[in-house]
């Protein structure tokens, strides 16, 4: 294991974040913010309980969710494009580091991202409305492998990508619409029988359902069922990073 290489392609993508914390920090939680303000302080106090847990807390997972998603994927799909973009890719590849070593810094930098946003929105949450975690080790684990799924899979975007318009289509035209109709803002236990059993080929419903189990012991899914779910998207995810790197798919042309 090429070590050295990993830690500069890592600290060279925590660097580009670090420069840029306005949009890739501050922009996220202040949006995430505004929809505690909106859904839990205002509108909360009026919609009651969810399963004996108040609205404004019963969104928390669901609005962490939504942000960890679409960051995890525009992260990592924007770091492997731009060496793309700027023809850069060709030096990397002819390096001695392995698809695994790239693999691992891109990916590494754009779960740690998500994840330190994740607790930066867990924190400001506290700030509108209270909320009690009930198993903290199930939450930190499903924050940390929903960072690294969704990071693999826009990593798989953005070799995908011809142009940066390309980067955008999947979080803003697949992955938001599928949040917002996975449970963020409900329990699919509210919708009509047959809404239910067609919610639950959402892929998302299982991400959102098992992290909020981690929050206040109840969830739509199984817990296993979701954690059995995200795990195999992981392993698809791993299966098609690899063909692409023995293929070379979008990376020799």
């Amino acid at each position: 294991m090429n070590v050295p290489a990993i830690r500069a392609i890592y600290g060279f993508e925590m660097a580009r974040t670090f420069r840029t914390l306005t949009q890739s920090i501050a922009s996220p939680v202040l949006s995430t913010a505004l929809y505690f303000v909106v859904f839990g302080a205002a509108i909360g106090k009026r919609m009651g309980h969810i399963d004996g847990v108040s609205y404004g807390a019963f969104i928390i997972p669901g609005l962490i969710m939504l942000s960890l998603l679409n960051e995890s994927i525009s992260n990592a799909s924007f770091g492997i494009y731009l060496p793309k973009w700027s023809g850069t890719i060709f030096e990397l590849l002819s390096a001695p580091v392995s698809y695994l070593e790239v693999l691992t810094g891109y990916v590494g930098a754009a779960a740690t991202k998500s994840v330190m946003l994740g607790i930066l929105i867990l924190v400001t949450a506290r700030l509108f409305v209270p909320y009690e975690i009930a198993h903290p080790v199930w939450m930190a684990s499903f924050l940390i492998l929903t960072a690294v799924t969704f990071s693999l899979f826009g990593f798989i975007i953005g070799l995908w990508a011809d142009d940066f318009q390309k980067l955008q289509v999947v979080p803003l035209m697949v992955v938001t619409p599928l949040t917002f109709l996975g449970g963020a803002f409900y329990s699919i236990s509210m919708l009509p029988p047959v809404w239910q059993k067609i919610t639950l080929f959402n892929p998302v419903v299982y991400l959102i359902s098992g992290f909020r189990w981690s929050f206040y012991g109840v969830a739509d899914v199984n817990v296993i069922v979701s954690t059995a779910a995200t795990l195999g998207f992981l392993a698809l995810c791993l299966a098609v990073v690899a063909w692409i790197f023995k293929t070379g798919y979008k990376l020799k042309t």
